[in-house]
């Protein structure tokens, strides 16, 4: 195609609805014919913000290397866990369902999200029949993927909250704390509850799960997402959250990748580049 002509094209769909309340995924697809590949996205914005719009970059890109994208909107805020993995649950099943329609392979699904959205993506990916997760009924269908691809995830969201909060208390708080405990409290509520949803305190109290090929890409410098949990503990002087679950996974036999990128944007080509490729090794044919 000439430069500049767009390879790909979008559309907003109304994939569920919860009372009068629709959810729209934006289905952004290569042009032709298909069947494509789909990744399933989860938008960012700490469990509380943003929407699918925020995840167009990156699916753009994916669409003109032949792979199609679902960016779901999910409920969240003070609809509170777990409420954002059963939308997102149902709207893989859905996508699945409806794939000979759409244009879309239901044999070749993956998963994908960035920071709060990268969490939701890994708890989706390995806890696809968990019953909270598959409240919402759709017979048929399972929410099972191929792999799962995430850029900066808050992978354990109880220790981003601890650490949050302390620096909080201090005489000149950074930036990114400020805002970070009233958004976990809102979409959370307790401790306890991010405890139950933290893949990386879920693997060490040795829970049974699908584990998929996996691949994690984290910008550098970024301190909201690059850290040593001080509390929980098991990660090791020399280990950060984001290895400290890369070493959970491969010891219970996963395939998994964790790459560093130079970069400080949150939303970038140089952080979905890796991911391109992680995706077109594993779900095109």
């Amino acid at each position: 195609m000439p430069d500049g002509e767009q390879h790909f094209t979008s559309e907003d769909i109304e994939y569920i609805r919860h009372g009068e309340r629709p959810l729209l995924l934006r289905l952004t697809r290569p042009v032709g014919a298909g069947p494509f590949p789909v990744v399933v996205d989860a938008h960012g914005g700490a469990w509380n913000n943003n929407d699918r719009l925020s995840c167009a970059m990156r699916n753009q890109m994916w669409a003109q290397a032949g792979i199609a994208s679902a960016a779901v909107d999910f409920r969240q805020g003070p609809d509170g866990y777990p409420t954002s993995l059963a939308d997102i649950n149902y709207a893989i099943r859905w996508l699945k369902a409806h794939a000979k329609d759409l244009g879309l392979d239901a044999n070749r699904v993956g998963l994908t999200g960035a920071s709060s959205g990268g969490h939701l993506a890994v708890l989706a990916a390995i806890r696809p029949n968990d019953p909270r997760y598959t409240a919402l009924k759709l017979d048929g269908f399972d929410a099972k993927v191929r792999c799962v691809g995430v850029i900066g995830p808050v992978i354990n969201p109880l220790s981003r909250y601890r650490r949050a909060v302390q620096a909080k208390q201090t005489a000149n708080p950074p930036e990114w704390a400020i805002h970070i405990p009233d958004r976990h409290e809102t979409y959370w509520k307790t401790a306890a509850a991010m405890s139950e949803g933290s893949p990386v305190l879920a693997l060490e109290r040795g829970e049974k799960f699908d584990l998929w090929p996996a691949f994690i890409v984290q910008g550098t410098p970024d301190v909201a997402h690059i850290y040593r949990d001080p509390d929980t503990g098991g990660g090791g002087a020399d280990a950060n959250e984001l290895e400290r679950f890369t070493r959970l996974y491969k010891a219970r036999g996963g395939d998994i990748s964790l790459i560093y990128v130079e970069s400080q944007e949150l939303q970038s080509p140089q952080l979905y580049a890796p991911l391109t490729e992680f995706f077109t090794r594993h779900l095109k044919p």
